[in-house]
């Protein structure tokens, strides 16, 4: 449990996140099911959110590339919740972290903190999906939905910033037992 403590979890919406605004009636009916696809398409890319968490904070909410990101945002966020440099940062095995820039990137700070080593496909063991989950969930069940680009950040923004350290606690927490359960289903989906 207390290694799960020095972990910064971290994670991007991506377009099988269902975020979207709503137009007026009049918009969205004089578009044709293929353009509705391409602005949706455009509206989550443009509001592909990369997000931290560990159990002594939440992170930033950043919309950059990767590589400045990880520079501008998580390397501060590391310093400050981790400043012994014992943390461990946790980041899935996208393209664009595997990049050789990337990587040289997280060489270069290896003395302040440390890359954890993740494997493929492995939702269930991402805590941060759970959170996707929860904000989602929010934001559908704003009434009404919302109007424009501008307001569906904002929204995003504020259930961020007011999620409850006791349910993001309580994600670190169960981590052992995820990993137990994930290698008990050789790697299948579990209950997580």
């Amino acid at each position: 449990m207390d290694e799960c403590k020095r972990v910064a979890w971290s994670v991007e919406s991506h377009s099988s996140r269902r975020w979207s605004c709503q137009g007026t009636p009049s918009e969205a009916n004089s578009c044709s099911p293929l353009v509705q696809q391409v602005i949706h398409r455009l509206v989550v890319a443009v509001l592909c959110f990369k997000v931290t968490f560990s159990w002594a904070a939440l992170g930033p909410v950043v919309v950059v590339n990767y590589l400045n990101i990880t520079a501008d945002q998580l390397h501060p966020y590391m310093a400050f919740v981790f400043p012994t440099g014992n943390g461990i940062f946790q980041h899935d095995n996208a393209p664009c972290h595997k990049a050789r820039i990337v990587l040289d990137w997280f060489e270069e700070y290896t003395d302040e903190f440390h890359l954890m080593s993740w494997p493929p496909n492995s939702p269930d063991l991402n805590p941060m999906e759970h959170i996707w989950d929860v904000m989602e969930r929010q934001l559908r069940a704003q009434t009404p939905p919302c109007p424009n680009i501008s307001t569906l950040r904002d929204n995003c923004l504020d259930i961020w910033y007011n999620l409850s350290p006791v349910m993001y606690q309580k994600l670190v927490a169960f981590m052992l037992r995820r990993v137990a359960a994930v290698v008990k289903a050789k790697g299948g989906a579990t209950r997580y």
